[in-house]
C-alpha cells in the first residue's frame, strides 16, 4: 500500500522550492512579506514549502508573465480564491437540494403507495339512482320560515 500523498505538507526548503517555482530565493520571501504564499515553518524558523505553495508560485509567475503586477496578481488571486469558496458552496447546495428532492419523492411516493389502497373506485350504471337522494342543508344555513304575522318595525306601511 502506498503512503498518501498530501500537497499541503511543507517540505521544501526555500532554496529548493525557488529552484522548483524557477525564481530567486528573495522573491518568494516578498511574495511571503505580500501574503501571496505563506510557507510552513519549523521549529527553527526556516521556511518550508508544499506542492501546493510551489503551484501558488507557478500561478504568481504566469501571472506576471502575462503582464500583470503584483496588485493586480493580489487580486487575481483573492479572486479566484472567492470563486473556488462559491464554487464549492454551490456544489454543497446542489447536493443538498438532490437529496432533499429524493425525500420528496420517497414521501410522494409513500403517500401514492398509502392511498391506493384507500380509493375504490365504483362504476355507476347509466340513468337515476335506485334511491332519491334528500338534499341535506346544515342547520346553519337553513332558511328560517317568517310568520306574516309578525311585523318589522322598521319597515312603516
Amino acid at each position: 500500500m502506498s503512503p498518501q500523498r498530501d500537497d499541503n505538507r511543507p517540505v521544501f526548503m526555500i532554496g529548493i522550492a525557488a529552484e522548483m517555482a524557477g525564481m530567486h530565493p528573495q522573491t518568494l520571501r516578498m511574495y511571503e512579506r505580500r501574503g501571496l504564499v505563506q510557507p510552513g515553518r519549523t521549529k527553527g524558523r526556516t521556511r518550508l514549502y508544499s506542492e501546493a505553495d510551489l503551484a501558488r508560485l507557478r500561478r504568481i509567475q504566469a501571472l506576471g508573465e502575462s503582464g500583470l503586477n503584483l496588485a493586480g496578481i493580489e487580486r487575481v488571486l483573492e479572486l479566484e480564491q472567492k470563486l473556488d469558496a462559491a464554487m464549492r458552496r454551490v456544489r454543497d447546495l446542489e447536493r443538498e437540494a438532490e437529496a432533499r428532492l429524493a425525500e420528496h419523492r420517497q414521501a410522494i411516493d409513500a403517500s401514492r403507495r398509502a392511498m391506493s389502497t384507500e380509493i375504490v373506485h365504483v362504476r355507476r350504471a347509466a340513468g337515476p339512482p335506485a334511491v332519491r337522494v334528500k338534499q341535506v342543508i346544515p342547520a346553519g344555513l337553513r332558511p328560517v320560515p317568517r310568520d306574516p304575522d309578525t311585523r318589522d318595525p322598521r319597515r312603516s306601511t
